[in-house]
């Protein structure tokens, strides 16, 4: 399991839960305001210390039983690791439930996880609407499979909302590159979704540097789209 790194304690990225957090390594995507750049461009990790990384994550999971009581994985993307399946099960038989984030480019191993029931709760990104959606994901249209990947994450958001697991969608909303209508059209699309949240962008540290021209001297009024799209949800949060 390509392992970048966990954090040992959070409140918030599992709802309902103390969890601890674990990162995978390598993504399918290139998001420029991806805020986790060390996990997409992992030319420095190797197999020895990913085993190691994995073993004193499982060794901490056992001494963390009956004081954490979930595992938030995360990214990068979990699902594009060959041993993903293996690794939700050994978590499972410690007596955690789990979250799994995904960007949704795998709607086989999500409806594998589904069907056997193996994840307690999905976390989906939607990194825009459909005609915008693989210019967002960093992903060139002209690019091999990129019309696949595309119908990869439409299949993912309707096993999600089709399935007993409960969900929630997000996106980052980035000035300059989301509008007010692209909220409008996400809205259409994952209508009746119990929980959507708009993730605030912040410019710490990003894939693609070039992006804060974009980004620079523009805003997105977050509780204005909000007013106007909750009608669609369960609920809609603002993070």
């Amino acid at each position: 399991m390509q392992i970048g790194g966990y954090q040992k304690l959070t409140l918030i990225d599992f709802p309902g839960k103390i969890a601890t957090t674990v990162f995978t390594v390598g993504c399918s995507f290139r998001c420029p305001f991806c805020h986790n750049p060390e996990l997409v461009n992992h030319g420095t990790w190797n197999i020895e210390h990913g085993t190691k990384a994995e073993n004193e994550f499982f060794k901490f999971l056992k001494s963390r039983r009956g004081k954490l009581e979930g595992v938030c994985i995360t990214g990068g993307e979990p699902t594009i690791q060959p041993d993903i399946i293996e690794f939700i099960k050994k978590i499972k038989k410690l007596g955690y439930a789990v979250k799994l984030d995904s960007n949704g480019t795998r709607p086989d191993v999500l409806k594998k996880v589904i069907d056997e029931k193996l994840v307690d709760y999905i976390a989906m990104d939607i990194k825009n609407q459909p005609k915008k959606y693989l210019a967002t994901a960093g992903i060139a249209i002209e690019t091999r499979h990129a019309s696949s990947l595309l119908e990869r994450v439409k299949l993912s958001v309707d096993l999600i909302m089709r399935g007993r697991v409960p969900y929630e969608f997000r996106t980052t909303a980035v000035p300059g590159i989301h509008t007010k209508k692209d909220f409008l059209e996400i809205a259409e699309w994952i209508k009746g979704a119990p929980a959507y949240y708009l993730q605030e962008y912040r410019e710490i540290r990003i894939l693609d540097e070039r992006l804060k021209k974009k980004t620079k001297g523009k805003k997105i009024d977050l509780e204005k789209i909000k007013k106007q799209i909750e009608k669609n949800f369960g609920k809609v949060g603002i993070r």
